[in-house]
């Protein structure tokens, strides 16, 4: 299926891989829970409910061949969280990763953030330097080191010493840890490269890399009387180029822009995003989802993106009253909204991305699908597409992927699935985009499906 991309060409979505394992009786610690290519596209993080981080790289040859692929193959797995207990409070603190946040690359060692409910990590992944040495060809000893029999040393050999096979090695920096009562739902890296910011339920914190034992409250929204509140925070992200600017989404639908310079403690906000709600349209479920789940700043800077459970809203940063441009991701579950209140899916938790030139958009929804909308620029929209992460799309490499339908009555065409029928166990609740190409990411369950621009 074909979309018109950033550059005024087309855009042809393929099969490119998948990663993960077949079997149908997946665990629930192998489920991923949060999917992110570094700056360069080179490197691709997940991280699993288990506590693992598991880094892909980019194929050199898949780059070099006539069209690009985008092929990765594993560089690096390793425990990053283990489960732990809160004897205080008598909780059990998850080893699920919540997010993970790439460093901009200053030399030839990589730097990323992992973050569980409790305690955020840095990670230093290397390959190990090839001044570690090994010496072969003894007379003595056998390769392994057990002695050999004298009787079968027949000639005189002189040892060499040779570099050590390079192996990539994770290790922890810095652990910053004891500093959030509530679940940390968000880490971002500011653009200093120095400092950054992690999110709770009612409070954002501000770090320096290099300090462990002590960070700076920006935001508290905690009430003196429990009772009395209203709203978290469900979202937090740094401006990308503004290091004095971040913003931070709520329970309520709201998104607040907050400056750094104007208060220590940014209890006011510069701008407050927020639409106001009809009130011919509202219902029982109208607070549930307006819930903002994430907020993405565009790569310029000037735009941001929310998602919340139905849709997905671009906001000009200068324009505080409405979405400049609003993007339905699954109208057609405003009808079902009772029965995914039973069955808890209204409270899931969809993530959104920016492709690298800020045109084209992405999110997730149930069945498989995935969600991709091109910009056509304040408010117009040029196309949208739905997408299935599914593994019969193996059997089809480079084949152009078929647009899915879903139909919202019981009259349906051939080509579509009916609303009655979409497995809600089936959610795709992270995806990523490549910074500078067309090659996208998306997590379903234990799989990693990639795809790309087929041309």
């Amino acid at each position: 299926m074909k979309l018109r991309s950033g550059n005024g060409g087309e855009t042809t979505w393929c099969f490119s891989q998948v990663k993960g394992t077949l079997e149908d009786d997946v665990t629930e610690a192998d489920l991923i829970s949060c999917v992110e290519f570094n700056h360069d596209g080179e490197l691709l993080a997940t991280g699993d409910k288990g506590g693992r981080v598991v880094i892909f790289q980019r194929d050199p040859a898949s780059k070099q061949c006539v069209p690009k692929k985008g092929e990765y193959n594993v560089y690096s797995t390793f425990q990053s969280h283990e489960p732990e207990f809160d004897y205080l409070k008598s909780l059990e603190i998850e080893e699920k990763i919540n997010k993970i946040r790439w460093l901009k690359r200053k030399n030839q060692a990589h730097f990323l953030l992992s973050t569980n409910d409790k305690t955020i990590k840095l990670w230093k992944v290397s390959l190990v330097s090839e001044r570690d040495k090994r010496v072969t060809g003894y007379n003595t000893r056998e390769e392994g080191g057990r002695p050999r029999d004298p009787a079968r040393v027949t000639q005189l050999r002189v040892p060499t010493v040779r570099p050590a096979e390079l192996m990539v090695e994770a290790s922890p920096r810095r652990i910053f840890a004891n500093a959030h009562t509530y679940h940390i739902n968000s880490i971002s890296l500011n653009s200093d490269q120095e400092t950054y910011l992690s999110a709770d339920d009612l409070r954002i914190n501000l770090w320096h890399l290099e300090i462990t034992d002590q960070s700076f409250n920006i935001v508290d929204i905690k009430p003196a009387n429990m009772e009395e509140l209203t709203e978290v925070i469900t979202a937090a992200e740094f401006h990308p180029t503004e290091c004095n600017l971040f913003v931070y989404s709520s329970s309520k639908g709201t998104i607040r822009l907050c400056d750094m310079r104007a208060a220590a403690l940014c209890d006011r906000h510069a701008k407050l995003f927020e639409e106001p709600e009809d009130p011919h349209a509202r219902s029982f479920f109208s607070e549930i989802i307006s819930s903002i789940s994430d907020v993405k700043l565009s790569n310029s800077g000037r735009y941001m993106m929310s998602r919340d459970y139905l849709g997905l809203k671009v906001w000009d940063l200068r324009m505080e009253t409405k979405p400049v441009e609003t993007y339905p991701v699954h109208e057609y579950l405003r009808s079902k909204l009772c029965s995914l209140y039973e069955n808890d899916c209204i409270f899931d938790k969809f993530e959104c991305c920016w492709s690298g030139d800020d045109q084209r958009l992405m999110t997730g929804s149930y069945n498989g699908f995935f969600r991709i909308f091109e910009r056509g620029g304040m408010g117009a929209r040029r196309g949208e597409l739905t997408l299935e992460a599914a593994r019969d799309a193996a059997a089809r490499p480079r084949q152009p992927l078929r647009a899915r339908r879903v139909a919202a009555t019981a009259k349906r065409k051939k080509d579509e699935i009916s609303v009655d029928c979409l497995d809600f166990n089936k959610k795709i609740l992270h995806t990523a985009w490549h910074p500078h190409e067309s090659i996208i990411a998306v997590a379903a369950t234990n799989n990693l499906f990639i795809f790309q621009d087929k041309f």
